[in-house]
């Protein structure tokens, strides 16, 4: 395929996967044609471990074959697509064949602003960390995976020895490595990849590279709604700030959980005509600047049946206090958009901040939301979700995430990709990085 041709929207996989495909039915294409696929059970046979030598073999020979095009971010703020060395899986690792991996707002803030708080990019690093992709080898101590399994990547890897790890909330370890953000660990916006094999989770059949791509996100959402105590429920309102990929990803989540009324706002209208679309009859507000964080509130309780009457300020409160939403999702993380968060809320709901874009916010309205008993809550990633998410998108019967992806890039426009998610003219919401070659 040229480079920077956009490929055709459409599921790349059959029915069956590519496990079947293994077998000569073949992965299906835009077109839905079926293409054959040589077995890579002519490398390796199909088996749960493989002996060192074996693997060893097989990196040497995709080598031969194959380049191992990587999507890197430099320390200077540039992006290149780079050959980079197919790496060998460890004891406990898989090598991976990457078929389908989603740009994240975070791969933009590693490479326009070089840090995300504390991580900072030191030198060269692949990104991505939305991803799928098929099983190419085990290592000697792999026994849940085999060759042609198809798998959806859980990027963070913890250390499984500190407290927290042994407590559950293996998302809050400190020494966790995390793909393509953690300095030495590569993401996944490449060809071959290596990695954990306890967190590559097997895929139902049924379920195609792009949704299993769209996991990573959904289950940040996920997480959110989990940690929201019950109060994204049935007959609830609910407020979702920012119309990004986590915002309508939240706005689609709350919606299945039965809250209502909803509304979501951005500050971009075309956003949130595409919410209108995906959601019918969710109300939008698209946020003013020339009105204070107040006021841009006021506009939302109004949505919700609020009568608009209080004053915040002078302590006057507003008759129809009860119609306010008692959870909001925050999902920009921008200074403004929380502080409007807090005052769109109703005294004793609940604010969950999904993402954090700055290290430190100093005009939240600490005393507002004291006074009023307004919850201020934060997530850090995920934990355990995978299953459910998989649950969750399966045949599409409780949420449908196709519509996100708006564009769906061959991994040769990787760095057209990138220019287009950095271009907000573009009208991308997920863009999705594909490698459609066949590995044999």
């Amino acid at each position: 395929m040229a480079p920077g041709t956009l490929i055709e929207e459409s599921d790349d996989v059959n029915g069956n996967g590519y496990r079947a495909s293994l077998h000569g039915t073949g992965e299906t294409n835009g077109s839905n044609k079926a293409t054959s696929i040589s077995p890579i059970a002519a490398v390796l046979p199909s088996q749960q471990s493989t002996s060192e030598t074996d693997i060893s073999s097989l990196v040497a020979h995709l080598s031969k074959k194959y380049s191992n095009p990587s999507l890197q971010v430099t320390p200077e703020h540039t992006i290149e697509l780079s050959d980079t060395p197919i790496p060998q899986p460890g004891p406990t690792e898989v090598l991976l064949h990457i078929k389908c991996s989603g740009i994240c707002g975070s791969d933009m803030h590693l490479w326009k602003h070089g840090r995300i708080g504390p991580l900072i990019v030191k030198g060269r690093c692949v990104l991505g960390h939305e991803a799928a992709g098929v099983v190419l080898a085990a290592g000697d101590q792999v026994s849940t995976l085999r060759v042609g399994d198809r798998v959806a990547v859980e990027p963070g890897m913890p250390c499984h020895e500190c407290f927290l790890c042994r407590s559950g909330r293996y998302n809050l370890c400190e020494s966790v490595r995390f793909c393509g953000v953690n300095e030495g660990c590569d993401g996944s916006i490449r060809r071959f990849m290596c990695h954990e094999a306890r967190y590559c989770h097997l895929m139902p059949e049924t379920m195609s590279w792009r949704q299993a791509a769209l996991l990573e996100p959904l289950s940040v959402v996920m997480h959110a709604v989990s940690e929201c105590e019950g109060r994204v429920a049935l007959g609830r309102p609910a407020l979702v700030c920012g119309a990004g990929p986590i915002g309508l990803i939240a706005l689609l989540a709350a919606r299945a959980s039965g809250a209502w009324p909803l509304a979501i706002t951005d500050v971009d209208e075309t956003r949130l005509d595409f919410a209108r679309k995906l959601a019918p009859g969710v109300h939008t507000w698209k946020i003013d600047a020339a009105l204070t964080d107040v006021q841009n509130a006021e506009m939302v309780r109004k949505m919700f049946g609020c009568r608009g009457d209080r004053d915040v300020e002078q302590g006057v409160p507003d008759r129809d206090e009860y119609l306010a939403p008692q959870v909001v999702l925050e999902c920009t993380g921008i200074e403004t958009s929380v502080a409007t968060a807090a005052y769109s809320c109703r005294r004793g709901g609940l604010v969950m901040v999904i993402g954090v874009g700055k290290s430190k916010m100093n005009n939240l309205p600490f005393m507002h939301m004291s006074l009023a008993e307004i919850q201020l809550k934060f997530i850090n990633r995920y934990r355990d979700t995978w299953p459910a998410a998989m649950n969750v998108l399966g045949e599409g019967r409780v949420l449908n995430l196709d519509p996100l992806v708006t564009h769906t890039f061959g991994l040769e426009s990787a760095v057209e990709a990138m220019d287009t998610c950095a271009d907000r003219s573009s009208g991308s919401i997920k863009i999705h990085i594909v490698d459609n070659i066949d590995v044999a």
